[in-house]
């Protein structure tokens, strides 16, 4: 998680971000830009943006079950689940950028959400359990920096806990106090009264509960890091005793009271044991595959035990004991799930990244997936959230979809109906009802045969996309959420079915690729996979030797002849000419073909740079003396826009110039945080979702699309460089997504000029 982005600033130049900003902010050097000489002149009216007309557009979106019309949307990560006997399901997470980190659903609704696990120092986590009167939400609770004090409420200084929130199961917004509370109309006081602390730990510290059991008795509390499972009564909560255990995880109940446990879960193998109710080990062991990877565990009323498996086979294994010893009696998903057959290709029983399994009372299965599994590092929210429900016998029931966080959508410039996002594929069908327009079509990214992927463990989330079509074949360009790099993926449906393969990556700064292997030093490079095996091999890297740092600078952008464009700030606007494939299909980019273009009147620092090949064309935005950077908005495309005409011919035309808005006294703030360029117009987006859209000819405003009823008129920050892309179709229609973090989804505008 990280604060809302508007909280403080950065300064570029000692690269330092202030207290309170994400720890990936990147970096910019105040260099002196390049010093190729070219002749500018400034031409056409000086326009002002203005708050303009409301367009007649559709709002739809794309990635999630529910577009918060009605109130709800399923969260972005599970973590956890535990279910009832009447088939509803509780949730847990570590994050929910709305703060439904734990949520009830049920026949495919989403019934609401506790509250109380997100701000003020809360947070969810990845542990949950009901019996019949409460619910059992494993949570943190920080003082936010330390600005948060209150003994008994809050930490002290330094500090953190790590426990359980308890919860009435008929609302799981009302807290159960088993303690004294402080201040009776102080509702954090009852949530404070209502929290059972487990753990302490200095801050930034990691020490979660790692599991939970109930019966209407007992509460059992998995403690990994202190080796031991801890009894508390379920109604007093006072502890009765504990249990040594090696790294516990995940528990289930048993109906004869005896207890199912992962172990060893703070290691890459986790193990199942079984404990008596006392906490005595029972010697009865199940047999899992040598290459299972066991990430919760259920039991059903006939005493069967069910285990999530992580592991390629991405199945829910069924043990049942027979005279006495407990074996293999079926599973539950196709074995290799999302990547069997069709690798990405999702469906029923195709699962991927299994974090919780649960049965209700009439046996019915509940599944839940986040695209990677517990432990996510550093993706943070997973790679898309799933919660499906199956018969007794595998029949698919219902499913819930969060899929998309800090993430934009880009029209398959191959298929006018297929859309891709950081690392999915959706496929649209315009004539259905809103909300209903999309399916879920491919998941691109392949743990198990690309494991390297940086998506897995360079950046935080998978990144906004280009997609572009060159030389016959389709490329996939991401951005990270800071757009400190360029990521490029190839496609090759024969082989890999959907998924996107690491194809090539230009570094733009060393920390946030530090961990890439066989990387140069320095962060300044170019990788292309060579020999096309997806993996950064030691002999495949080209470090930048052209005097022309590329450090800093978020404006990336992808013309459709496939040059790559990147605005560095003070230093200019940077073109990598695109040099053709090579023997793998990966394209071919270098320093020695880039040209390095200087910063042009009226700008000194150019934040945003969008590249039209067919009239030769460039869209820039950013800075100027009269309207300069400021330090608060960082991540803003600019408070001026400049198209110039003849770029290449060395003595371009500035056409007009605009002035973006740019209110920051105003609730919500009004400034431009991203554009894009498509047909006659040009979109730019405010950070919380309203798009303005110019007349690209003369730079004129045309109107302005708002989120509409179908969302709720509601949207979260556009939080990265480039979270708005647009397409015409053939009829004339334009489709507009914009990134729309707070409730998993991109939102998309539907408008016919």
């Amino acid at each position: 998680p990280w604060p809302h982005r508007h909280s403080t600033g950065i300064d570029r130049a000692s690269h330092e971000a202030p207290a309170g900003e994400a720890s990936l902010i990147r970096s910019v050097l105040a260099a002196a830009c390049c010093s190729l000489a070219m002749l500018f002149s400034t031409t056409g009216a000086f326009a002002q943006a203005a708050a303009g007309k409301p367009l007649d557009v559709q709002t739809s979106w794309i990635g999630n079950t529910f577009g918060f019309g009605d109130g709800t949307w399923t969260q972005i990560n599970i973590t956890a689940i535990a279910v009832a006997a009447d088939g509803k399901v509780y949730t847990d997470a570590p994050w929910d950028e709305s703060g439904a980190e734990a949520s009830v659903y049920q026949n495919g609704k989403m019934l609401g959400f506790a509250g109380g696990t997100h701000g003020w120092g809360g947070g969810g986590g990845n542990a949950v359990a009901v019996n019949h009167r409460y619910v059992y939400v494993a949570v943190a609770v920080g003082t936010e920096r330390d600005h948060l004090v209150g003994r008994g409420v809050w930490p002290e200084k330094g500090r953190q806990w790590y426990g359980v929130s308890r919860r009435q199961i008929a609302d799981v917004k009302q807290s159960v106090p088993f303690q004294p509370v402080a201040n009776a109309t102080d509702p954090r006081a009852r949530m404070a009264a209502s929290f059972l602390m487990v753990n302490e730990v200095p801050a930034q510290t990691h020490a979660d509960v790692s599991g939970l059991a109930a019966s209407d008795t007992l509460l059992y509390v998995a403690n990994a890091t202190q080796n031991r499972v801890e009894i508390y009564d379920a109604e007093s909560m006072l502890k009765k005793g504990q249990f040594s255990v090696p790294q516990p995880g995940k528990l289930a109940l048993a109906p004869d009271g005896s207890l199912w446990v992962l172990t060893d879960t703070l290691g890459k193998k986790p193990k199942i044991a079984h404990y008596a109710a006392s906490g005595k080990p029972l010697d009865d062991k199940l047999a899992l595959p040598d290459d299972s990877v066991p990430t919760d565990v259920a039991v059903d009323k006939d005493a069967r035990v069910l285990i999530a498996d992580n592991g390629p086979r991405q199945q829910v294994l069924f043990f049942s004991k027979t005279a006495g010893k407990y074996a293999a009696s079926g599973t539950l998903g196709e074995r290799g799930g999302i990547y069997a057959g069709v690798a990405g290709k999702p469906g029923p029983q195709r699962f991927n990244g299994l974090t919780g399994v649960g049965v209700d009372a009439r046996g019915n299965i509940y599944v839940a997936t986040n695209g990677v599994g517990p432990v996510f590092e550093p993706i943070d929210a997973g790679l898309g959230a799933t919660l499906e429900s199956y018969t007794p016998d595998g029949k698919r029931q219902w499913k819930v979809e969060g899929l998309l966080f800090v993430d934009g959508a880009w029209i398959d410039p191959a298929r006018p109906d297929s859309v891709y996002t950081g690392n999915k594929r959706f496929e649209l069908d315009l004539s259905k009802p809103v909300g209903q327009q999309w399916t879920y079509a491919g998941f691109l990214s392949n743990r198990f045969k690309y494991p390297q992927d940086p998506v897995f463990y360079v950046d935080k989330w998978p990144g906004l996309p280009i997609a572009r079509q060159i030389k016959g074949h389709t490329f996939l360009f991401l951005t990270d959420m800071y757009a400190d790099h360029l990521k490029i993926y190839r496609f090759d449906a024969q082989h890999d079915g959907e998924t996107a393969i690491p194809s090539g990556y230009i570094a733009g700064r060393a920390r946030g690729v530090a961990n890439i292997p066989n990387a140069p030093q320095g962060g300044d490079w170019i990788w292309r996979d060579a020999n096309g095996n997806g993996k950064f091999d030691e002999d495949e890297f080209q470090p930048n030797s052209s005097g022309q740092p590329q450090v800093g600078g978020w404006g990336w952008w992808v013309d459709t002849n496939g040059d790559i464009w990147h605005a560095v700030n003070s230093k200019g606007v940077f073109r990598f000419r695109f040099g053709g494939l090579d023997a793998h299909g990966n394209p071919k980019y270098a320093y020695d073909d880039m040209t390095a273009y200087p910063v042009p009147p009226p700008f000194d620092d150019v934040a945003r740079a969008i590249y039209d090949a067919s009239t030769d064309s460039m869209y820039l935005t950013g800075y100027t003396a009269d309207a300069p950077y400021d330090r608060a908005f960082w991540k803003e495309a600019g408070r001026v826009l400049v198209r110039y005409d003849k770029w290449s011919s060395g003595k371009p035309v500035a056409r007009y110039t605009v002035k973006l808005p740019w209110d920051p006294k105003a609730k919500p703030v009004l400034t431009t945080i991203g554009l894009t360029v498509e047909g006659k117009y040009i979109f730019t987006v405010e950070p919380v979702g309203a798009v303005h859209v110019l007349d690209k000819d003369s730079g004129a405003e045309v109107g302005v699309m708002r989120p509409g009823p179908e969302v709720g008129r509601a949207s979260g920050w556009v939080d990265v460089p480039n979270g708005v892309s647009a397409a015409r179709r053939s009829n004339g229609e334009y489709l507009v997504f914009v990134e729309e973090d707070a409730r998993g989804k991109v939102t998309m505008y539907r408008w016919k000029p």
